[in-house]
């Protein structure tokens, strides 16, 4: 299985976001998590579809684009999309409780080109996939309640990532497209093989790597982990 480190940039030196984008791929993060927090759905706020405008032509890998992976915790979700993409989003994933419509979210995110993804908090059923997965690209499992970085992981998300890796085997041998399994909240150098081991393939981390000045032996740590732990 492939494996993707997302750096969140909630947990980066904000008065050099720039830099630290490109710093961190260099480092050898394969995409970066942008979160987007209304201070509505989540008790929070942080910064919108301008920021990453200014930041698309600092993120890039091996020469090529980088993915910018947009988390929106905002709601309603449906009116900012179309700004998030023409921004330079590539990925963008939205809660369901913040939609009236998952399908009609799902097929607008596609429609402006790009990569559609339901993110899932802790407490929420992912039955909510069930009349959806032709439609999905990614599926975020929250090992925290969103709105703020540096938490702790909710072991019980392990169950989760077990049961989603379930259900994308099943809907691929069925015939159906990809679909990437991401976890986010608490990921670190100490539980990234457990994680990984449930199912996982893209993992975002915030704290657990620009908390520290060596972001390429964070990145390289969390690798050998998830090679340890033969995910």
């Amino acid at each position: 299985m492939a494996h993707r480190i997302a750096p969140s940039i909630l947990s980066a030196d904000f008065a050099r976001l720039g830099e630290e984008v490109k710093n961190v791929l260099a480092a050898g993060a394969d995409m970066i998590h942008f979160d987007v927090m209304d201070n509505h759905y989540v008790p929070n706020l942080t910064i919108g579809p301008m920021v990453c405008e200014a930041l698309r032509p600092h993120a890039n890998k091996d020469g090529k684009p980088a993915i910018i992976d947009v988390h929106l915790m905002v709601k309603p979700v449906d009116r900012i999309i179309p700004d998030f993409a023409k921004a330079g989003a590539n990925i963008i994933s939205f809660h369901p409780e913040a939609t009236e419509h998952i399908d009609r979210t799902l097929g607008l995110i596609r429609e402006q080109g790009c990569k559609a993804g339901m993110v899932f908090n802790p407490a929420t059923s992912l039955n909510l996939l069930d009349h959806v997965m032709d439609k999905v690209d990614l599926i975020l499992i929250m090992s925290v309640n969103p709105g703020f970085g540096g938490q702790k992981f909710i072991p019980e998300a392990l169950n989760k990532l077990r049961e989603a890796r379930k259900r994308i085997d099943a809907h691929k041998a069925a015939g159906g497209q990809d679909i990437w399994l991401e976890v986010d909240g608490g990921v670190k150098v100490d539980n990234i093989g457990a994680i990984g081991a449930a199912g996982a393939d893209t993992f975002v981390a915030g704290s657990a790597i620009f908390g520290h000045q060596d972001y390429a032996g964070i990145i390289k740590s969390m690798r050998a982990e998830l090679a340890k732990a033969g995910a």
